[in-house]
């Protein structure tokens, strides 16, 4: 199979994968300019060729770094040294790009009405995945939506995985069930619409059923950033808000609170500059 069958098979799968590229290089290499390799998720060379050794095994450490971050990242391997260099003393250097390749997000909304509709069209326009679960939900009210599930007795009918963002909109009704559901699956994200006093309840409720304290730690409730929201739409905004900034790596805050040194990219120096052969992760 060749490289780009590969791909996209894995990407057909649903599966995360990085793609390494080696884009420069100094000296002498065992890989040339252009070289390429597919790493999946647990850090495994399926395809390709980037150096052998250490180099390779630089590299897939880098790659599970860049899946977890969600964001590409630039290294360099510096072969120059021949006792502590990465890999054989070619007496050259590399620079690598690894891209991660991410499965298309699912929001996943329990409920319906004027929040959930907003919160499907807002997802639909970023590139979500969108998937429906609640008796009253009409295909006319969520036209965007690739999956509505009406009848889900016990919640078995929606599957929640790592890549999945939970939002519970079901005004109060089998709310500590979803989120007990959306905390066993390790749901990307999981959010309560509630007011304070009732997202405390929920909350409460579910520490007292012995749901560990770490794990309740990681649902937001009440849902979203404190934009001032009004109305339905502007409360889906603030939810999709929260997640971007998640997904993203974003703190929430006010881009003209920033210093403008760090507004811009440095585009010229890698992420990490790799020199020696002692490098933990893929193994």
């Amino acid at each position: 199979m060749d490289f780009y069958s590969k791909a996209a098979e894995l990407a057909a799968q649903g599966r995360s994968f990085a793609v390494a590229s080696v884009v420069r290089v100094e000296g002498s290499s065992s890989a040339r300019r252009g070289s390429k390799a597919i790493i999946d998720a647990s850090g495994k060379l399926l395809l390709g060729w980037i150096g052998g050794g250490c180099a390779e095994s630089a590299v897939r450490s880098e790659a599970l770094r860049s899946l977890e971050l969600g964001r590409p990242v630039l290294i360099t391997l510096d072969m120059t040294d021949e006792l502590l260099g990465v890999g054989m003393p070619c007496g050259g250097k590399m620079d690598i790009y690894i891209e991660p390749v991410m499965p298309t997000p699912e929001l996943l909304i329990a409920g319906h009405g004027r929040i959930a509709e907003s919160l499907a069209a807002f997802a639909h326009m970023l590139g979500f995945r969108i998937a429906i679960n609640d008796p009253g939900a009409e295909a006319a009210a969520f036209p965007q939506a690739e999956r509505i599930i009406a009848e889900d007795f016990d919640l078995n009918e929606t599957p929640i995985g790592a890549n999945t963002y939970v939002v519970i909109a079901t005004q109060h009704k089998n709310d500590h069930r979803w989120l007990h559901k959306a905390l066993e699956g390790e749901a990307a994200y999981v959010a309560l619409i509630a007011s304070q006093h009732r997202a405390k309840l929920v909350l409460d409720y579910l520490a007292a059923e012995g749901a560990p304290a770490d794990k309740l730690a990681k649902i937001y409730a009440p849902a979203g950033f404190d934009l001032g929201a009004a109305t339905p739409e502007e409360i889906a905004l603030s939810i999709m808000s929260q997640i971007v900034a998640l997904r993203r790596g974003g703190a929430g805050h006010s881009l003209h609170l920033k210093g403008t040194e760090t507004q811009t990219e440095n585009t010229e120096n890698s992420d990490q500059v790799i020199t020696r052969c002692d490098v933990p992760g893929a193994q």
